[in-house]
């Protein structure tokens, strides 16, 4: 069947109280037989809020974590309005819109998803990413004009400078995990970027963060004109299918905790959070001198060095991988049997992120944490955000031995 034949007549969905139907939208069939190919009937609830105002072409500023259809209700905001408006004659490498994100995984991801949502249309996407040839995205670029430009922040620089690419002509600006990127210390960059672009009156700017930090809210200020507010709490902030464990223990005897629970149960496939780069940093020495494959990955980590350790970690060559918070958040791999916090995370939100990475599509995880001297306070608060005790016990003298 042909785009021209297609009518919404073709894709039934039910009309249920409380949801928005993407039929409700009045979106361009092109885009809706998409939705439909892609096995979407109904909003998720950052969907339902956010595309309405989106959609009339106010900014946004919202608030939801991964997995709640957020690169979706920007996308969907995008399409509608290009299609809507379409503009014939444009140069190459001059984007109508912009979405920048902190990692190449999330971008691809985001491209990935563009491309299927842009399925019925003759919209281009384009990635700006590094870990990839330069030369063959710069001939990607010379193609022909591109509408959507999904770009990691240093990459995207390096055009910028080569004049390969110009930001006079974007329309939208979505900049998403803000709060990640100001982590990773993108920012300088992305006000680069941001400047580069058309003044914030003669754009549309969506920013989306797991946190609104004062850091956030000040990016906010300046880079957007009156935004609307939406937030998403996770319906569920810590998984059911971890179990959960608490070691009371002293900073001397944190490694040695760590080292025996790796190797006494054999434990393969184990992420290791740590609230400083330092502290990672040591961690993956130390487990790597006492013979386990173990690697790191933090902000300094280069990004061609955070996909092959990524893909070695995946490929199980990789036993241990000790990451950040900000490393780890966008992380989404199969099979990660157990998480262990060396340190617990100041933020509760964190740790719900942290134990996330296990217990992963239905499969049983385990969560261990450390808690000492310094960070044992913290455990009353994350208790109250997820709403459920933590079991706290000593270790074994088995688990504390040479």
């Amino acid at each position: 069947m042909s785009t021209d034949t297609w009518t919404p007549e073709h894709y039934p969905v039910e009309s249920v109280e409380g949801k928005t139907r993407f039929h409700d939208l009045d979106l361009p069939h092109a885009l809706l037989r998409a939705i439909q190919d892609l096995g979407f009937e109904y909003c998720s609830p950052i969907q339902a809020e956010s595309l309405p105002l989106c959609l009339q072409g106010k900014d946004m500023v919202g608030k939801a974590q991964t997995g709640t259809g957020k690169t979706a209700a920007f996308l969907i905001n995008l399409i509608d309005t290009f299609l809507r408006q379409p503009k014939p004659g444009r140069k190459p490498g001059a984007p109508r819109a912009l979405v920048l994100a902190p990692t190449r995984e999330l971008v691809m991801q985001i491209a990935r998803d563009a491309e299927g949502l842009c399925k019925y249309s003759t919209l281009r996407i384009q990635q700006i990413v590094g870990g990839i040839d330069y030369q063959k995205q710069r001939e990607e670029l010379r193609e022909g004009p591109c509408d959507i430009m999904v770009a990691t922040p240093g990459r995207l620089i390096d055009f910028l400078r080569q004049n390969e690419i110009s930001l006079r002509d974007v329309e939208v600006l979505v900049l998403d995990e803000a709060d990640r990127m100001l982590d990773m210390g993108f920012i300088p960059d992305v006000r680069r970027i941001v400047r580069a672009c058309p003044h914030k009156d003669q754009r549309q700017t969506i920013l989306y963060s797991a946190t609104f930090s004062q850091a956030i809210l000040d990016l906010v200020e300046r880079w957007t004109v009156n935004p609307e507010t939406v937030i998403i709490e996770p319906e569920s902030v810590a998984t059911e299918t971890v179990e959960q464990i608490v070691y009371i223990t002293t900073a001397d005897e944190k490694y040695q905790l760590l080292r025996n629970l790796i190797v006494k149960n054999e434990l393969h496939k184990v992420m290791v959070f740590a609230n400083r780069r330092t502290v990672v940093n040591k961690l993956a020495a130390r487990l790597k001198k006492d013979g386990i494959e173990a690697a790191e990955l933090s902000g300094d980590v280069p990004q061609k060095k955070r996909i092959t350790t990524l893909d070695n970690f995946k490929a199980g060559k990789v036993r241990v991988l000790v990451a950040t918070d900000v490393a780890g958040r966008g992380i989404h791999i199969d099979g990660v049997g157990h998480v262990v916090n060396f340190t617990l995370p100041e933020e509760p939100e964190d740790y719900v992120h942290r134990i996330g990475r296990t217990g992963r599509a239905g499969s049983e995880g385990t969560s261990i944490s450390f808690a000492d001297e310094e960070d044992g306070h913290l455990i009353p608060a994350l208790e109250a955000y997820i709403k459920r005790s933590l079991p706290s016990q000593r270790p074994s003298e088995d688990l504390l031995g040479e």
